[in-house]
Order: C-alpha cells, then structure tokens, then sequence
C-alpha cells in the first residue's frame, strides 16, 4: 500500500512517506515529483553542500532542473535516520550515501541532511532540506544518548 501513495500524483502520507518520495524522485531525475515534496510557501528553503540558502520554489526548483539537465541524476539513499516528531512538524537528520562516478568507478561520499517537514494544508511536505559535506569514508556518530532505553 505504500507504493501505491508515492505513485499517486497527488503524494499522500506522512513525513516518512513524503521523505521516500523525495529521494525516490532524486534517484529518478523527477523534478515534477521533487517538487511536490515541498510546501506551497514563500519561505521554504535548501542549501545543498557547500552551496548558497535557496529560498522559495522557484529558486529551489531551478537547482535541481541543473542537476538533472541531460538526463542526470541524484543516487542518494537516507541511511541512519534520527527523527523529532512533533504534532505538526517531523524533523529527520539523516546520513546520505551518495553515489559519485569517478575515473576509477563508482565510490560512496557521505552527506549530513537535515530535512524538515510540516503539516499543511496538503498534507506532510518537506520545508527545509540542508545538506552538508561529508566525507568519502562513512562518518561516525557521536551521541551522549544511552545505547539502551528503559
């Protein structure tokens, strides 16, 4: 049943579903799809790493165009996912792996996101997407956060 709510054209869900469409459209090359992720608001905002604040859709929407001009594409996969859920707002930080094509073949680089979503009026969308630079090796977490809960 999952699927069937990121196929629809109309993306239905929760953060966690809206986030799969997100990167499925990334992977996809699917500005159109992309873009449905996102809020209908002036102030919604991406930095992508080492990159500028965008802010509002048009500005975001004309970054991702670049990045799939020609055919491209995003391979990032969300792994190690933290999240802060709240009645109207989830906050994921997650750890990207990326797909970088090198002389020597493919390799994984990692990046540090942070994406938020809100709940509006159509339904979760993502508000904030704020990538940083990882490495080419995994990075480590540090966490002061008991490794068992009780």
């Amino acid at each position: 049943m999952r699927k069937s709510k990121l196929q629809a054209a109309h993306l239905e869900g929760d953060a966690d579903d809206i986030e799969a469409a997100f990167y499925d459209a990334l992977q996809r090359g699917d500005i159109d799809r992309l873009m449905a992720c996102w809020a209908d608001e002036d102030d919604i905002f991406c930095i992508h790493p080492g990159g500028p604040r965008l802010v509002g859709a048009t500005a975001i929407r004309a970054t991702f165009e670049a990045m799939f001009s020609d055919g491209g594409t995003v391979r990032a996969w969300p792994e190690r996912v933290r999240k802060i859920l709240a009645v109207g707002s989830s906050v994921h930080n997650v750890l990207e792996r990326v797909e970088v094509l090198t002389s020597t073949g493919p390799t994984n680089a990692w990046v540090m996101a942070t994406n938020v979503y809100h709940r509006t009026a159509q339904g979760w969308r993502l508000v904030a997407h704020h990538a940083s630079p990882g490495t080419t090796s995994e990075i480590q977490e540090v966490s002061d956060a008991p490794s068992v809960l009780h």
